[in-house]
């Protein structure tokens, strides 16, 4: 499985032609505690780049990019009941969202696990 990163944060990791996509630990942190999720739509498109989903925390409300374009096929529904999900397991259980890859090229302009923790370190 491939695992992707972008700039704002966001994961993907990719089996197949579907991507699961979540924030960072890094950015989980940066957020402290996450007390609400707005997640996006079953069925709905997004183009890389879009507003795709909302968390907001006690110190911020932040927006979460689709670092891929394509379809949702489903979506963490968990984190209705358990935003807190998002801080204990950014890149596990607390993820936001599946979805079916409409340009597998795209993963080509994310980072790596090790050249996001270089981005990290310069942050």
């Amino acid at each position: 499985m491939t695992v992707k990163y972008t700039e704002d944060h966001e994961w993907v990791k990719v089996d197949g032609d579907t991507a699961t996509v979540g924030i960072t630990g890094y950015a989980a942190e940066q957020l402290g505690d996450v007390v609400f999720v707005e997640l996006p739509e079953v069925g709905a498109n997004y183009d890389k780049g879009a507003d795709m989903a909302v968390v907001e925390s006690v110190k911020a409300a932040s927006d979460v990019y689709a670092p891929v374009s394509g379809e949702v096929l489903e979506a963490n529904e968990k984190l209705a009941d358990t935003p807190e999900t998002v801080n204990e397991a950014p890149e596990g259980d607390g993820w936001f969202a599946r979805i079916k890859l409409s340009d597998k090229s795209e993963l080509d302009a994310l980072m790596d696990e090790a050249a996001y923790k270089e981005f990290c370190e310069g942050l």
